[in-house]
């Protein structure tokens, strides 16, 4: 999950337990983030059940990083992969009033992206909340 496929969607922001956590780059729900497992696998079904606590040990772990950073009304989870089959989750934060509230979110609505400051800045208040 390094290199240009990651640099299409995301910006790597740091390792996790078991897993690596990523900056969305389309941030049209700001703070989004994809927590992704650090081995190619495409299941939860495909690791142990250690395996499993701790990659949703991460994914509570960036949630609480995303609420104390950027205050949202709302976390959604999404598990999705029918083309990428690699095990990841992703953590939308909802406002609102704000973009999509009390819909599902578009995958990529393609709506808003940041420049390189407004990523490394917010790429910092997630760190400092971790």
């Amino acid at each position: 999950m390094r290199g240009e496929l990651l640099d299409k969607f995301g910006i790597f922001i740091c390792d996790l337990t078991v897993s690596s956590l990523i900056l969305f780059r389309e941030q049209s729900k700001p703070g989004r983030c994809i927590v992704a497992y650090k081995e190619h696998v495409s299941e939860l079904i495909d690791i142990s059940d250690e395996e499993q606590n701790a990659f949703m040990a991460d994914v509570a772990h960036a949630a609480r990083a995303l609420h104390a950073a950027f205050r949202p009304n709302k976390v959604n989870y999404g598990a999705y992969g029918d083309t990428g089959c690699h095990l990841h989750m992703h953590l939308v934060p909802k406002y609102e009033g704000g973009d999509e509230w009390g819909s599902t979110f578009q995958m990529n609505p393609d709506k808003v992206y940041l420049t390189d400051a407004e990523y490394e800045e917010m790429i910092a208040k997630i760190k400092a909340n971790l």
